[in-house]
């Protein structure tokens, strides 16, 4: 068993100790905010954690109503651009906490008297040195190249950091997510069973919206770096504009798809690509009852999920594919080729 696969089953247990660890931190953190709440907020990311503060963008701008920005850190580092952080909140969010352009970005900030918080899974890093508030992913070392567990933790402290800006949900709301993720690694038997179709796939899509926009990303992130399957990845929205063309009868395509505001549009692109005969499977729970009569197109979660709260269980049979289809191509998922773990890019 390759350990990216033990990693994505120790999330259950990374997520609990996260919620235990950062809860009081971030209840400090709130009152704070509440005295000092920032016009906009600066996300600063490279690799799965870009992913992930894709996430943050989506979660923060609808739960707060404050504009966020995902930083391009070459606009630092190549172009040396002066930047006014003033009424700006700098969230850095990187694994390792090594990511050298994440972490000069939050030097400059720093500069300036910016407020700052760092998201990481080591405690003795750069990161967590450079940054005024940090907040940790409870996750363990992670071994596997392919960031899984260090991933969902990252999205759980978004939840957290979210909390603390006055989102209309309590740190008690996120509980829940443990179990959700415990309840997603049921899947594991039929993603493996699924995944032996797709043994030979080369190319595919994945597609999300709005708070699994990100997830889409991830996805395709994990096919690309442990099954090299050049996986395209778009909202369902952007899709329309041009990319569809590239399907045919077969293409392989993915979509996470919830109930609620996204379902609509969702719907209707999976009628488009079930009328062009693409090979379709959905992530969708109970709650969707609409998803359901796509049979055995679709991956159910075992419980119904608020909208709000499906992106960390949608991904987890994601990964759970992405490491099953490694595994049925003959692949290590472990050490991808070209790839380690720590990337620094300025």
């Amino acid at each position: 068993m390759s350990k990216m696969l033990e990693e994505i089953r120790e999330q259950p247990a990374a997520l609990e100790r996260t919620l235990e660890a950062e809860r009081k931190p971030i209840g400090k953190l709130r009152e704070l905010l509440a005295r000092e709440r920032p016009r906009l907020i600066m996300l600063v990311a490279r690799g799965t954690s870009d992913n992930a503060a894709q996430f943050g963008r989506y979660l923060l701008e609808v739960t707060t109503g404050i504009p966020v920005s995902l930083a391009a850190p070459s606009i630092f580092t190549l172009y040396q651009a002066k930047f006014n952080f003033e009424g700006v909140l700098v969230i850095a969010i990187s694994q390792s906490g090594e990511s050298t352009d994440t972490n000069l970005v939050l030097e400059r900030a720093r500069e300036q008297g910016t407020r700052t918080i760092g998201i990481t899974n080591e405690s003795g890093s750069t990161l967590a040195r450079l940054a005024e508030h940090v907040f940790l992913v409870h996750a363990g070392r992670e071994k596997s190249v392919a960031a899984t567990k260090t991933y969902t933790g990252q999205l759980l402290v978004l939840y957290l950091l979210a909390h603390a800006l006055g989102a209309n949900f309590a740190v008690d709301d996120l509980a829940r997510l443990p179990e959700l993720a415990q309840a997603a690694l049921g899947l594991e038997p039929e993603i493996a069973r699924r995944a032996e179709r797709y043994r030979f796939m080369d190319h595919a899509l994945v597609l999300g919206r709005g708070l699994n926009y990100s997830n889409a990303f991830e996805f395709a992130l994990k096919l690309m770096e442990t099954c090299y399957v050049i996986a395209e990845r778009f909202s369902s929205a952007d899709f329309l504009h041009g990319p569809i063309a590239m399907v045919e009868a077969s293409f392989p395509a993915f979509l996470f798809a919830p109930a609620g505001v996204t379902w609509p549009g969702t719907r209707e692109m999976i009628e488009k690509l079930a009328a062009l005969k693409a090979e379709t499977l959905i992530i969708s729970d109970p709650s969707n009852r609409e998803a359901a009569e796509f049979g055995g197109r679709i991956v159910s979660m075992p419980m119904p999920l608020d909208e709000l709260f499906t992106p960390i269980p949608y991904i987890i049979p994601a990964q759970l594919f992405a490491a099953c289809l490694a595994e049925q191509k003959g692949l290590n998922p472990d050490q991808p080729r070209t790839i380690s773990k720590v990337t620094r890019t300025m």
